[in-house]
């Protein structure tokens, strides 16, 4: 008995690890050197293609905390990395080229994960699967998977920001449906005055964008669809009052008039502690996003769990896919891991190869899969990725803002983050004690 995985990036070769710890044959299909995506240069495993840093490493905060629920799970990732540490302050930062060795030497010398250097561009059928090919799956394997799930699958990431719930200053908001349809507080309603609209459409218009990668320039399904709101506004000033931020159908309740202009704020999440600013997908540097977004009154001290994005993503509607152990809901013998499955960074994959690669060891031994408590942060990501009331998914991250929010939380910040981090680690003890599979 063996199982597959196809890709052998962070998300693969943490599954392939897990397995083969656990005594279980791996077939580990990658298609370099063979072939390569635009954005790899190296033939090594686990290749660190932008940045070398895997963020914080305070436990107190949400991508520190992951890491730290990846130790306690035995993490080949997270090994390798503290080897080779270089010096970045808070942060965990590697040298990517030693990174990549240490992943690829670990993977090719255990006796229980063969390598095979192929590509792969359909499904298997042969064995329990789990496919973790990133946000630049192969085109061939691409249309299988679309084929496969019909049109969930996307070729682009065009995503506009998300904020915390209480970090949203509602004396400068309001709740309300356009025309008091829905439940009439379906949107939180971010109005703008005339002025205060002419500041907002100025610093819009200017501000820096970030650069985009060759393959995503000369890709056209990247923009199929999704004006950047400052492209949009480029029209002319009045273009956002027509589109995103028309006010057409709201009564500012504080003015008893319609507003000049208002941004739309839709619940992301089931919990209710995150939403996403409708129709503005950009492309603005990260630091821009948060300056100009900031100057929309009721945002002005907005905590952004997710900036907006724009490149090439190949990401499953996970929510209509996928369980929150991430297996496929019609075949429990298919995984999908990584990137692919809308988790958003490189220990966010990595921590969904060590779920997806439990579950398909169970699956492979006729035992019941485990799914992760939704109050620790790999479990909070594997919830939110299958969460079906998610109507328009976007790829997501670490982030406090996806676990349940504890009674009687803080409103200090690092004190807030503490509550969380400590919560979510006795959860994760106890499950660990709980469950014999894992």
């Amino acid at each position: 008995m063996h199982i597959n995985i196809i890709g052998a990036g962070l998300a693969g070769c943490e599954a392939a690890m897990q397995i083969a710890l656990r005594g279980i044959k791996v077939r580990l299909y990658e298609m370099k050197p063979v072939k390569k995506t635009p954005a790899h240069h190296s033939d090594m495993f686990g290749e660190l293609v932008c940045s070398n840093s895997l963020k914080a490493m305070r436990v107190e905060s949400a991508a520190g905390l992951l890491k730290e629920e990846m130790r306690r799970l035995n993490s080949f990732l997270i090994k390798c990395a503290d080897k080779c540490r270089v010096p970045a302050g808070g942060a965990l930062a590697v040298d990517r080229d030693i990174f990549a060795s240490l992943v690829t030497k670990g993977i090719r010398s255990n006796p229980n994960i063969e390598v095979i250097s192929k590509e792969i561009t359909d499904i298997p059928d042969d064995a329990v699967t789990i496919i973790a090919t990133g946000p630049l799956t192969s085109e061939p394997l691409a249309n299988a998977i679309k084929s496969k799930f019909g049109s969930a699958l996307s070729f682009f990431d065009a995503a506009a920001p998300i904020v915390t719930s209480d970090s949203i200053d509602m004396n400068f908001a309001f709740c309300a449906s356009r025309y008091g349809k829905g439940d009439g507080d379906d949107y939180i309603n971010c109005p703008l005055n005339k002025e205060e609209y002419k500041m907002f459409y100025n610093e819009l218009v200017s501000a820096e964008r970030a650069q985009l990668h060759d393959f995503d320039v000369n890709n056209p399904k990247v923009y199929e669809g999704c004006m950047p709101v400052e492209v949009m506004a480029q029209r002319g000033e009045g273009t956002l009052r027509f589109g995103p931020m028309k006010p057409v159908g709201l009564i500012n309740p504080a003015t008893g008039h319609r507003p000049w202009a208002v941004l739309q704020l839709r619940r992301e999440n089931s919990l209710g502690t995150m939403y996403n600013m409708v129709g503005f997908q950009t492309n603005l540097k990260f630091s821009e996003q948060k300056r100009v977004f900031s100057m929309i009154p009721a945002l002005h001290n907005a905590d952004f769990v997710r900036y907006g994005v724009m490149h090439r993503n190949t990401f499953l509607d996970s929510p209509r896919v996928l369980n929150s152990d991430y297996s496929v809901k019609e075949n429990s013998r298919l995984f999908f891991a990584g990137q692919i499955t809308g988790v958003e960074g490189y220990m966010e994959s990595a921590s969904s190869g060590i779920v997806a690669g439990i579950n398909a060891c169970n699956i492979l031994q006729n035992k019941p899969t485990v799914i992760f408590p939704k109050n620790t942060m790999i479990g909070a990501l594997s919830s939110y990725i299958s969460d079906a009331s998610v109507k328009k998914f976007q790829p997501m991250g670490a982030n406090f803002g996806i676990l349940p929010k504890p009674e009687n939380c803080p409103r200090n910040k690092k004190e807030r983050g503490a509550v969380y981090s400590e919560r979510s680690l006795k959860s994760l003890e106890k499950f660990i004690f709980e469950n014999t599979e894992v």
